[in-house]
């Protein structure tokens, strides 16, 4: 009898519970609802700004590309620009091109230039006097053998190939082994052509200088005092660009190193 009243009284303090229980369970699952709605409203919020990052990151690559095919046309059109000037550069104001022996495929008397649209090697011409007794004695060599001939035009055709990391290298290798051969003017002067294209400015400006030590007497001296005046410009030394071209155009009157030396300082005003 005992048990049965307390089993009684129990169902029925829970009966009487069942009410607050049930309100205390719907405001929890109000305040879970709630939140979830809180959530689900930052996210919609967040779709349009989704929406508009994507659309921007879209419009910026497109940008980033297009920049990236415009600065590779410019640097394409740098280097027609330079190898056009150097072209020019080469070209005697006092012996036209049908005056010029050709070369014989492995001696080549008097030395030897490249010619900069074709690669080919072609006779060198002897420097003016007033250019040779300015810039002391000559560096002598007569012939290139078939081995060194080919070595240089490798090095060269990877240059007009515009693969300047491996064009460096090659005219390094060719510099290395023949030091003093028949190309060994022409090579140097376009391993630092190599540091220009890319505006490795202060290596460009490095091999310009070697060019001017070890062969003063090269017709690649002026293009050289040139770039190295055009160098000094873009690192805003004025002094410097200014004495370098001036001394150019003083050592090669009439030249077309000397003309574009006086057209630059015209135009920078410096």
């Amino acid at each position: 009898m005992m048990p049965t009243r307390k089993i009684a009284v129990g169902a029925t303090a829970l009966l009487l519970s069942w009410p607050s229980w049930s309100a205390e369970s719907a405001a929890v699952l109000e305040q879970r609802v709630q939140v979830l709605q809180r959530q689900v409203d930052a996210l919609s919020r967040l779709v349009p700004r989704l929406d508009a990052l994507q659309r921007e990151v879209q419009q910026l690559r497109g940008e980033i590309e297009l920049q990236g095919n415009t600065i590779n046309i410019l640097k394409n059109q740098q280097r027609d620009l330079y190898l056009d000037l150097d072209g020019r550069l080469n070209q005697s104001p006092e012996t036209s091109a049908t005056d010029i022996p050709q070369v014989d495929g492995t001696t080549v008397p008097g030395g030897a230039s490249i010619d900069t649209d074709s690669g080919q090697a072609e006779q060198r011409q002897p420097a003016a006097a007033e250019e040779a007794e300015a810039a002391g004695p000559a560096v002598v060599a007569t012939s290139a053998s078939a081995n060194e001939e080919r070595a240089y035009q490798k090095a060269f055709e990877l240059l007009t190939q515009r693969r300047y990391e491996e064009s460096a290298k090659s005219f390094q290798r060719f510099l290395a082994d023949y030091p003093t051969g028949v190309y060994s003017d022409n090579a140097q002067y376009w391993l630092g052509e190599t540091s220009y294209v890319t505006r490795d400015f202060e290596q460009a400006l490095l091999e310009f200088n070697k060019l001017l030590d070890n062969f003063p007497t090269s017709q690649k001296v002026s293009g050289a005092l040139l770039k190295i005046g055009y160098i000094q410009y873009e690192k805003s030394d004025l002094s410097n660009a200014r004495e370098t071209l001036e001394s150019l155009i003083e050592r090669f009157p009439g030249s077309s190193a000397a003309r574009l030396a006086e057209e630059f300082m015209r135009k920078k005003k410096i």
